[in-house]
């Protein structure tokens, strides 16, 4: 579903962002993507949305490879930034989450107020301005799902958020894994992923340092600056602030 083989990306003259990054994820699966601050976790997100072109190296979503397909890349994958209010254009969820649809398509309208129903946006009048952050998120999410995307990208979906909105962003993971939608999460907060994800990425200064699943990569975390969840930790021993 998704490849990248030899993926590099540079901004202009300060150096590459990204460096010789080389993975391959099936269809319908949920990657965590992990690594300190400035590893690269938000630019391979940009590329897999097509919104940069490689520098070095291509990407392939589906049967699309960048460079030269980022259009198409855009129509197959729906990206969700960490700030909501950096996306949400509507004055009210409804507003928000019907923008762009035809008035005259009653389909795509209910289809869309039905998905908002199943992610706990019931009051489809509610102003945005009086939304709390994880609501906020979970509208943008709901948008970005509404036009059936086969890859769903989420940008530090977590950050912010408290218990509550946490299990419900966990939910629509949950949900979208169980009916085969494509997930790739970039995230601090690897407890919250730590059930969920069935692949993780480790980037590090631009590079991939460890692919794989959570029994192969936790291990290596720390060297990496990462923190590994703290249920993990715990059932190794581990002193969570070593």
């Amino acid at each position: 579903m998704i490849r990248a083989d030899g993926l590099g990306y540079a901004f202009g003259a300060g150096g590459p962002a990204l460096e010789a990054i080389d993975f391959a994820l099936p269809r319908g699966a949920l990657c965590a993507v992990v690594g300190a601050n400035g590893s690269g976790k938000s630019t391979l997100l940009a590329l897999l949305a097509g919104l940069f072109t490689p520098s070095a190296g291509t990407l392939a979503v589906g049967g699309d490879a960048s460079p030269g397909a980022e259009e198409a890349l855009r129509r197959r994958a729906a990206l969700v930034l960490q700030d909501p209010d950096q996306q949400i254009i509507g004055a009210t969820v409804e507003e928000d989450l019907l923008l762009g649809l035809r008035p005259g398509d009653a389909a795509a309208r209910d289809a869309a107020r039905a998905l908002a129903a199943r992610l706990g946006l019931a009051d489809l009048a509610a102003p945005v301005h009086a939304l709390s952050l994880g609501t906020r998120r979970k509208l943008c999410i709901a948008t970005a799902l509404r036009d059936a995307p086969e890859v769903l990208l989420l940008d530090e979906p977590f950050a912010g958020l408290d218990y509550p909105a946490i299990r419900e962003v966990r939910a629509v993971l949950a949900a979208n894994r169980a009916a085969g939608v494509t997930q790739v999460v970039a995230a601090h907060d690897l407890e919250a992923l730590a059930d969920l994800a069935d692949r993780w990425l480790v980037l590090e200064r631009g590079r991939l340092v460890a692919d794989g699943a959570a029994e192969a990569v936790f291990p290596l975390l720390r060297r990496h600056g990462v923190r590994p969840p703290g249920a993990w930790l715990s059932a190794h021993g581990l002193d969570p602030w070593a």
